[in-house]
């Protein structure tokens, strides 16, 4: 047995949800790094990875970094030889989700994160961006009481120091036209530290 589906039977018999999707994520990323992509963890499944599990997406979702796209059947190719069921852009995997998207839209000048595995290394996008995006999901187009709670999952482990971010870049992304929710921001920002108490 190789070693890709020695680490897919081990990530299949991981019962933690969390610890399984940081695997998979590593070997995807390893598999599509080694044909000539590098990808980075955005949306949702970042927000999972920072937060540790407080909050669960139920899949995985990548976008790009490497600017050369990626031909679907290539992307078929790779995902098949993880025994992955579906596509073109979304399949399943060890029993997760795993979506690719386009390009990795990033207006942070703040660094991505890397996370290891046992399985490989992991790009998660800047923690930063994350987090303005998340909070622009609670109050537009409509506040969402759903979208508000992860943001204010990702706020407490910022404001925590378990995912220290730069607060400076978080108050320039905020303020940018693409965003414009500085002022959502501060608000959710302080109930946040009013319910952490002293410690944040």
């Amino acid at each position: 047995m190789d070693r890709t589906q020695q680490e897919l039977r081990e990530i299949e018999a991981t019962g933690d949800l969390l610890e399984r999707a940081l695997k998979l994520a590593g070997l995807v990323s390893r598999v599509f790094r080694e044909a000539g992509w590098d990808l980075v963890v955005d949306g949702g499944s970042a927000v999972e990875f920072y937060t540790e599990g407080s909050y669960m997406s139920g899949d995985i979702d990548f976008c790009r970094w490497t600017p050369a796209p990626i031909p679907l059947r290539r992307a078929q190719d790779l995902m098949a030889g993880l025994g992955a069921s579906g596509g073109p852009r979304s399949w399943k995997v060890a029993g997760l989700y795993v979506d690719l998207l386009g390009l990795l839209e990033n207006e942070a000048r703040t660094p991505c994160r890397t996370l290891a595995s046992p399985c490989g290394t992991v790009t998660v996008m800047p923690a930063e961006l994350a987090l303005v995006e998340r909070v622009l999901l609670a109050f537009y187009p409509q506040p969402n009481e759903e979208a508000r709670d992860v943001a204010k999952k990702l706020l407490a482990v910022c404001l925590s120091g378990a995912t220290p971010v730069d607060w400076d870049e978080v108050s320039r992304l905020a303020k940018l036209p693409d965003f414009n929710i500085e002022a959502d921001l501060e608000l959710l920002r302080q109930e946040v530290a009013r319910e952490l108490g002293p410690s944040a």
